[in-house]
């Protein structure tokens, strides 16, 4: 049980990491793009955008089965907790995606329109302006997409990724061992609410408001 508890945890902040920083680089480019006369940025645009809405819109566990061949390429196995990791970081980025661009959509843009009268470069603005500003949505969303993310290293664990889901379903389900069950069920959920805590007071502690 510690083990598992410990796999799915790993899997969790792993991906978490990669899904953030995966997620805001899209968003960016979704946000910069969005509002462009330029044809380059349209297309661009275009494509991200449909990446993202292809990537969210499969079923997760289709998703691990689609990418069984890349996640060998990548990580050497198609087992264990590293080999969940491809799956649960393009399942999750482009969902997180979109919520940054709803919170960068969402920032009083005469914010944005002050930092460039008083000759701020794009790079200053997305730095020094956009993300710090944005950071409690951001927070908050990234909070959402880890309780998501943890619901889908269970999933991935039942077909031989590790963690709690894995030992849920074969010592619990299959070898019809209830206790094992509820309590693989039990430690999921206390790490759902941990995260969501540290999620909720890091939000209060950088919301300016």
């Amino acid at each position: 049980m510690g083990q598992a508890t410990w796999e799915t945890v790993w899997m969790t902040v792993v991906s978490m990491v990669a899904v953030a920083i995966l997620g805001i680089i899209l968003g960016l480019i979704l946000f910069e793009t969005q509002n462009s006369n330029s044809i380059g940025a349209k297309i661009v645009n275009w494509v991200v955008a449909a990446l993202v809405n292809i990537f969210r819109s499969i079923p997760f566990i289709i998703l691990i089965v689609l990418l069984l061949p890349a996640t060998q390429a990548l990580v050497g196995t198609i087992m264990g907790p590293r080999a969940a990791l491809p799956s649960l970081i393009i399942s999750a980025a482009p969902f997180y995606a979109r919520l940054v661009q709803i919170a960068f959509d969402d920032l009083d843009h005469g914010v944005i329109e002050a930092a460039k009268a008083m000759g701020a470069t794009r790079w200053q603005i997305v730095t020094k302006v956009l993300i710090p500003e944005s950071s409690p949505a951001l927070v908050s969303g990234i909070t959402v997409t880890t309780i998501s993310l943890i619901g889908y290293t269970a999933m991935a664990g039942a077909i031989g990724a590790g963690g709690l889901g894995n030992l849920a379903y074969l010592d619990g389900f299959q070898a019809s061992n209830n206790a094992v069950t509820m309590m693989a069920t039990i430690i999921i959920v206390i790490i759902v609410f941990v995260f969501q805590f540290l999620g909720d007071t890091v939000v209060k502690k950088i919301d300016k408001r």
